[in-house]
């Protein structure tokens, strides 16, 4: 794929850690497991909204999971605590693996943009605090096309983006749904099986598969 291909490389859990905001959920809440459920809440809040042909953003998602997370414990949060939660994600690290395999996949002449469903000033403050936004060509958000991913048009926007034809577009994520979501609209994918994050056995399957980003980027630049 180098030379006339793009991987475009999902932003949130893929190359950055949202472990970094379990310290805010357990001052919050008491409970820092409580970070992934909110996660999840927030995909189904957006994916529900896809699906209805109601689209919302994934920060205004963010803020209602917050809110419907408090009330399953009976309790309530105010803004400040909750905007400590969504502004977080801003300010998130990379995985330990990431720079480095970005690297050598840039040395390797790979066209390398990011695509996320965060809106498109979120994604620019975390790739930048994160220390990555030099490493892509583009930084895309799904809000600009107003469908998220696993909605084709995102995977498409690459795809125009860069100049490419769809089939040209490998997406490079740790989510199942996201994986599936571009090879539905016609573009390759390689998953990230990050500890937690699993293959659906359903549908079309990714030909690459690595623990992280540095086993994903081996065996990219090995094919």
């Amino acid at each position: 794929m180098s030379g006339d291909g793009v991987l475009a490389f999902d932003v949130n859990e893929t190359l950055l850690d949202l472990r970094a905001l379990d310290p805010i959920f357990e001052r919050v809440f008491g409970d820092a497991a409580l970070r992934p459920v909110w996660f999840q809440t927030m995909l189904q809040l957006s994916f529900v909204g896809g699906l209805t042909s109601r689209y919302v953003d994934f920060t205004t998602a963010q803020h209602a999971a917050i809110r419907m997370v408090a009330q399953r414990l009976g309790r309530t949060i105010d803004d400040a605590d909750a905007e400590d939660i969504v502004g977080g994600m801003r300010r998130l690290p990379p995985h330990p693996d990431v720079v480095e395999a970005l690297g050598r996949l840039a040395h390797a002449g790979f066209r390398m943009v990011s695509l996320t469903n965060s809106p498109l000033d979120v994604a620019e403050d975390q790739l930048r605090f994160a220390g990555l936004a030099d490493a892509f060509e583009h930084i895309i958000s799904a809000d600009e096309v107003r469908q998220l991913k696993p909605g084709p048009r995102p995977y498409h926007l690459v795809a125009e983006r860069a100049g490419v034809p769809i089939e040209a577009v490998r997406l490079i994520a740790a989510h199942t749904w996201d994986v599936s979501g571009a090879l539905a609209a016609g573009a390759r994918a390689a998953f990230v099986a990050r500890p937690g994050a699993i293959l659906s056995p359903l549908g079309a399957q990714p030909d690459i598969v690595g623990r992280d980003i540095a086993e994903v980027a081996d065996r990219l630049i090995a094919s």
